[in-house]
């Protein structure tokens, strides 16, 4: 199922940017689980719209309603459905797209594909069906327990935060400290400036954002199709405007010898760790028991407030002035969406650990 993500712990996403609600439908909970709105208002606060001055300004409460499958504030194990309704929808701004195809956008494909298509704010493509997924990552990251994912800004066009800089895990408070959730105040500074340059001249910017999992047990991914890190290149190049994905060392490794590059392996304090983490926490697709580290690439946000040449429909050469509301800079909200799609793979990986592995009861 094109819409589905997860073989366990499944997932279902649904609607469109200017349709009446979007959402998501998480199949696999298990039972018990005690969860509250609030919770999964706290996720989609930090995903919404118009959060900050750096942001599209369009204005979305994302308040959540939970219609099935959490009973007195807990999971009943059966399908959980919940819809976060539309309310600030501006579709005329969108006129003028329906016969002419935004560049770099999904207007062209869409159509091509299916004969049809939703033009409003990008319809199905637009970043709006990633609610579903913050929502249902708040889910997945209860059931993860312990294991803390953390995900941050370390690249905004050219500005980036100083190799070696960040050597402690980010707490949530420094990543939350600034708009641009890069937890470097210096580098975050002109983070912002950048972005805010680039909104005045109608222009967008994309970046890189970091990932860092920390408390995962060795053993979880399957080979060889179902690796731990292919399944989470999947989700992460399932997001809108990705286009690079990288884990470990990525290709910085590949300017190193074996000698070089190998974690070499110890007995630490009785328990078998590497001396460097430049695989990121996976070898062979399986988790290692070391901290888990991946980078996700966005480009510019596609819509431009800027005259760019096209066509229409037909084929005919035209010209296409952006019009609408859009974030000069995708990766501030895109962080609690790493988040979230790495809490969803990891709860899965594990589901399908218990289930290869757990000794049954003679």
């Amino acid at each position: 199922m094109p819409n589905t993500f997860g073989k366990l712990f499944q997932i279902t996403t649904w609607g469109e940017s200017h349709g009446p609600a979007v959402g998501v439908v998480i199949d696999g909970c298990p039972p018990r689980l005690e969860i509250t709105a609030a919770e999964i208002q706290a996720e989609l606060d930090r995903r919404r719209p118009g959060q900050s001055d750096i942001v599209t300004p369009r204005k979305e409460a994302d308040q959540v309603e939970i219609l099935s499958g959490v009973f007195e504030g807990r999971t009943t194990g059966t399908p959980i459905s919940l819809m976060v309704r539309n309310a600030d929808q501006r579709p005329g701004a969108y006129d003028e797209m329906k016969d002419k195809f935004r560049p770099s956008h999904a207007d062209f494909t869409y159509a091509t594909k299916y004969g049809h298509r939703d033009h409003r704010g990008g319809g199905r493509s637009s970043a709006r069906e990633t609610v579903g997924r913050v929502a249902a990552g708040v889910f997945a990251k209860k059931l993860l327990g312990g294991i803390q994912v953390r995900a941050f800004i370390t690249r905004v066009h050219d500005i980036a935060v100083p190799e070696g800089a960040l050597t402690e895990f980010p707490s949530p408070e420094a990543i939350e400290a600034t708009p641009v959730r890069c937890p470097h105040p210096a580098t975050a500074a002109a983070m912002i400036e950048r972005i805010k340059a680039v909104r005045s001249a109608g222009d967008s910017v994309g970046g890189v954002i970091e990932c860092r999992v920390q408390g995962l047990p060795v053993g979880w991914g399957e080979p060889v199709f179902d690796r731990l890190e292919a399944d989470l290149a999947k989700a992460m190049l399932s997001l809108p405007a990705t286009k690079g994905f990288e884990v470990g060392s990525g290709f910085g490794g590949t300017w190193q010898k074996g000698s070089e590059h190998n974690d070499l392996f110890e007995n630490r304090d009785g328990t078998v760790r590497t001396q460097s983490n430049r695989s990121g926490g996976v070898q062979g697709g399986i988790s290692n028991g070391e901290e888990l580290v991946f980078r996700v690439a966005f480009k510019p946000t596609a819509t431009i407030l800027q005259a760019q040449a096209t066509v229409d429909t037909a084929g005919t050469a035209t010209e296409l002035m952006g019009r609408g509301r859009h974030d000069p800079c995708v990766v501030p909200r895109a962080v609690p969406i790493v988040e979230a799609m790495a809490a969803l793979v990891l709860v899965d990986h594990a589901m399908r650990h218990q289930a290869q592995t757990a000794t049954f009861a003679s």
